[in-house]
């Protein structure tokens, strides 16, 4: 059915803002699962109806009601300033992706102006001032943009990055002070680049992902397919809006799916994570919410034994519990089960899916209500070392990912691309019409992970009964003496020693002084006295070495010292360079 977008519209948005959350329900617009040939068209549409993205505190308290309306309204006005001031199509517009109404705004205005808005990262509480600064020079000197637009409490920070950078800086209140002159607005090709996205571990090198409205549309449509949206869904999201679970399956989606949202900002989410499954208790029809594992971690350790959590939660209603970005572990989902099981949650909720911003976002999603399914997975087939008296049989627990999402096909291949079979570890590659044309303005690094439509992932899989399994980063092997090490087992070895959870330990291959190359495995410790250094040391060396048969590199070093990327991984990449490059201070204990 064809609507005419004009008309109400106007009265719409000029509505004032209450209280009340946008609607769950909308009893006049049908919902359209991202049938859109670009962005702006889908915003156009959702804006007729009621729904919108609702604005909470750290508390939780409802801040700001945002219809879809209003969003469109106020793009509306940005597009015409950015033109005003002499944006035109194809120029790039940074932004500081802070979760509320001036970033949405900005977004699509951008959007609307026909240039590409850059989503660019907030501070995190690792490396301070410099570091921030440093990382936001290296991606505005990437993405070459016309402008860096950014909340004013960051002026310093943004306006330091762009001056080195030799961009012009704003923060958003005095940009949004401009006159805003009626323009035309250029025609939008569905082929047309609509953004660019730089993955969260693009720092040093970054990359720009470069996605057209079609890629965008086709994926938001696989993914509100593969979740099997229904009418009264509504969604809850904590997740930052520069990395692109956040931006593509948290905001854009909802706009081109019509899915009223309620969002705390990821920093409140951080200092009281159970406010996230407050928000989801209090908001009537709350059924879709998605975190990586870490998320669901903090929760589960942050509720008390002493207390149940049905005297202070209801999840029942919650239908879709989605879990990506990062490895998803079994035993930290019945953990979160077994704390939040009497509050109604359903384990058949989880969701896994695997996916990444070369991709748009999702390559494959778990069918709802089938939960977190493994696969044990002997050490042999991941590491090539045949097992014997003294390396006993060991099984690694593998999630399914899922099915491939509408459109999407993919291959696991040798490191030659050679397709493998089923149950065999390869290379993921895949295809469909929500690949990346590319890297922003790097066709060597374009041509490295692309050849004939299909994208090297650059993860480490295999495929069994049609469902994807992911077992790693092909980056982040240690292969040592001819046997592939994975990080994360060493990882999980240490954090089943009390007093460590995840994240509190970072593994990867070093150079010996001798030339051997060899594990190094970092662990913070949150101990002063020296001798209990010393046996958590040793401790930790004897693990390791049933894992990998090796004696290993064992560092103690302080807490909040591992990197994280900035949807909140551990990078084991970058705590490499800094452990080598001396930046991190491991503790003096004596051998």
């Amino acid at each position: 059915m064809e609507l005419d977008v004009t008309g109400s519209l106007d009265t719409i948005a000029a509505t004032p803002a209450t209280l009340a959350p946008t609607p769950t329900d909308d009893t006049i617009l049908p919902r359209r699962l991202a049938d859109f040939a670009t962005l702006g068209e889908a915003l156009d549409y959702a804006a007729r109806g009621v729904r919108g993205l609702n604005f909470h505190d750290a508390r939780g308290k409802l801040a700001r009601a945002y219809s879809f309306a209003e969003l469109r309204a106020d793009a509306l006005a940005q597009a015409h300033r950015l033109i005003a001031a002499g944006v035109r199509p194809r120029d790039r517009i940074a932004l500081i992706a802070e979760t509320g109404t001036e970033f949405a705004s900005l977004f699509f205005g951008v959007v609307y102006a026909g240039a590409w808005p850059v989503p660019l990262p907030l501070p995190t509480s690792f490396g301070g001032a410099s570091s921030y600064i440093e990382q936001l020079r290296v991606q505005l000197s990437s993405c070459d943009p016309l402008m860096l637009i950014y909340p004013a409490e960051l002026s310093a920070m943004a306006n330091e990055a762009a001056r080195i950078a030799g961009v012009q800086g704003m923060d958003w209140d005095s940009f949004g002070k401009r006159p805003a002159p009626p323009a035309e607005l250029p025609p939008a090709s569905t082929d047309d680049i609509a953004y660019l996205q730089y993955s969260s571990g693009s720092t040093r090198f970054p990359h720009g992902v470069a996605i057209t409205h079609h890629a965008l549309l086709n994926n938001l449509s696989a993914h509100s397919h593969g979740m099997e949206l229904q009418e009264g869904d509504r969604c809850v999201s904590w997740l930052p809006w520069y990395h692109d679970m956040g931006l593509v399956g948290c905001f854009l989606s909802p706009v081109a799916n019509q899915v009223s949202t309620d969002y705390l900002k990821t920093e409140d989410f951080a200092r009281r994570p159970l406010a996230w499954l407050d928000l989801i208790s209090r908001n009537p029809g709350t059924t879709l919410s998605y975190s990586p594992t870490f998320g669901y971690d903090i929760c589960a350790r942050r509720m008390s034994s002493q207390t149940k959590a049905s005297e202070r939660f209801d999840l029942s209603r919650w239908r879709v519990a989605g879990n990506g970005a990062d490895m998803i572990r079994p035993d930290v989902m019945q953990s979160f089960v077994d704390a939040f099981a009497d509050a109604g949650f359903q384990a058949s909720a989880f969701l896994p899916s695997y996916g990444l911003a070369e991709a748009t976002l999702a390559v494959s999603i778990m069918p709802p209500g089938e939960g977190i399914q493994v696969e044990l997975v002997e050490e042999t087939q991941l590491s090539g070392a045949s097992h014997g008296a003294d390396r006993p049989q060991r099984f690694r627990a593998i999630v399914n990912c899922g099915k491939p999402v509408k459109d999407m096909e993919v291959e696991i291949r040798e490191e030659d691309g050679t397709p493998l079979p089923e149950k065999a570890i390869g290379k993921l590659w895949c295809r469909g019409p929500s690949v990346m044309v590319g890297y922003f303005r790097d066709e060597p690094a374009t041509a490295a992970c692309m050849k004939d439509g299909w994208l090297d992932t650059g993860d480490m899989g295999y495929i069994s009964e049609g469902y994807v399994y992911i077992v790693g980063r092909a980056k982040d092997m240690i292969i040592v003496n001819g046997r592939n090490h994975w990080p994360q087992d060493i990882e999980w070895a240490v954090e089943q020693l009390p007093g460590f959870k995840q994240g509190d330990i970072a593994a990867f291959a070093i150079t010996t002084p001798g030339g051997e190359e060899t594990p190094a495995v970092l662990v913070q410790c949150r101990t002063s006295d020296e001798q209990e250094r010393v046996r958590l040391r040793e401790e930790i060396r004897e693990r390791v070495r049933s894992v990998t048969g090796m004696n290993c590199v064992i560092e103690l070093v302080p807490p909040r010292t591992l990197p994280r990327t900035s949807s909140g991984k551990l990078s084991r990449a970058k705590a490499r360079n800094l452990y080598l490059a001396g930046e991190i201070k491991p503790y003096d204990i004596a051998a």
